[in-house]
């Protein structure tokens, strides 16, 4: 294979991976770039797991290839994170969830860092992803919202009953 071959098969290869991550981008509901540099390879494995078991795309790709992809997606605000050791975690089905995994992580093996993320087709950066990790679970969210839905009903209960109990004690 001549060299001209040799670099029309690298452009080729390299033109389906970032129609791939274009594609990913826009399946996903969010993406998180982490910092992955300072994990053991027992600890990135854990890392990568956890990851899966949340139904978290999680990949190492090249910065320039992500770079091409969100450029021609119209995003030119990653630019300056995509330097040094980039990984991305998609997030397919959960919004919230590389964010959550990633903050965990970083916790956990005090190695890694956030360096931005996109939420709603939107840049979001490192200390808004962070505070995203903290948001609770959707499910701890609908039991607040419940709770704080019939707070006024299970009163107005409790205040109608110790007045049933009143006149019936003065019967």
């Amino acid at each position: 294979m001549s060299e001209q071959e040799k670099m029309s098969v690298s452009k080729s290869a390299k033109r389906e991976v970032v129609d791939e991550i274009k594609n990913t981008i826009s399946q996903s509901q969010s993406f998180v770039l982490i910092d992955y540099k300072g994990l053991t390879v027992a600890q990135d494995t854990e890392f990568r797991k956890t990851f899966r078991e949340a139904g978290v795309k999680y990949q190492v790709l090249k910065n320039t290839l992500v770079r091409i992809a969100l450029n021609e997606l119209g995003y030119n605000e990653f630019d300056e994170a995509l330097n040094g050791p980039t990984a991305v975690a998609f997030g397919m089905t959960d919004a919230l969830a590389p964010a959550k995994v990633a903050d965990e992580s970083i916790t956990k093996y005090k190695a890694m860092q956030i360096k931005c993320g996109m939420m709603d087709k939107k840049f979001i950066d490192k200390v808004t992803v962070e505070q995203l990790a903290k948001v609770p679970a959707k499910p701890v969210l609908l039991s607040m919202l419940l709770s704080v839905l019939t707070a006024p009903v299970r009163g107005m209960a409790v205040a109608l009953n110790r007045l049933a109990e009143k006149k019936g004690e003065q019967a």
